[in-house]
């Protein structure tokens, strides 16, 4: 191993252990629906949501239930998915006129995203449309994390609970994972990540020729 990937290493475990403590408290208020730092701001968003879903945060689900609801949801995810990358030549955000993307190509592309293990066997610029990138793989990219950061908290609930058999609300406990920890962090990065010059736009794409 180089020095340079040992120092990587000691960097990403030095920064685990400093999160640990501030960003442990942070998901545990989140996810207990206790006061944290974005309450003030994404809770009416949080209601509202829940509100127009026909949601009730305060219903408790046992394993079944809680179960049903997580596989419900990411099935429902992964057949939005294929339909887009096999639809994309007729959706919008597509000014390379991408053809639409084989089925067993898509399937596969769909079952990854949505188990969250993000494989891809393709480059994106060359075979996907914005519209299928956007709001298909990166929806995908926060549904799935959120869903299975919601299975790890009930399985969590499961241990630590003695007199019930009630796992939490996984509609909530999902929303709550995108709302509060997820998307925070994507606008952090995205910020970051705009003042190194990356952008994004829905024009054509452009030939660069460079000096060599």
């Amino acid at each position: 191993m180089t020095q340079t990937a040992v120092l990587y290493l000691a960097i990403l475990l030095a920064t685990v252990v400093i999160l640990v403590k501030p960003l442990g408290w942070y998901i545990a208020q989140v996810y207990s629906d206790k006061p944290c730092v974005l309450n003030r701001i994404f809770k009416p968003f949080e209601n509202l949501i829940l509100r127009i879903c026909g949601i009730d945060a305060l219903h408790e689900m046992d394993w079944k239930e809680y179960l049903t609801a997580m596989l419900l949801l990411n099935m429902l995810g992964l057949i939005l998915l294929y339909l887009i990358q096999r639809l994309q030549f007729l959706l919008p955000f597509n000014p390379e006129a991408m053809p639409a993307v084989a089925a067993d190509l898509a399937f596969n592309t769909a079952a990854s995203f949505v188990t969250n293990t993000d494989w891809q066997a393709y480059a994106g610029e060359a075979s996907l449309s914005y519209f299928t990138q956007m709001f298909g793989l990166t929806v995908q990219n926060f549904i799935s994390a959120a869903s299975g950061m919601s299975v790890l908290i009930a399985f969590t609930r499961g241990l630590t609970r003695q007199e019930t058999t009630n796992l939490g609300n996984f509609w909530s406990d999902t929303l709550r994972g995108v709302m509060y920890i997820l998307l925070p962090l994507a606008i952090l990065l995205a910020v970051f990540l705009t003042s190194q010059g990356v952008i994004q736009n829905f024009k054509p794409y452009e030939k660069v020729h460079t000096l060599q």
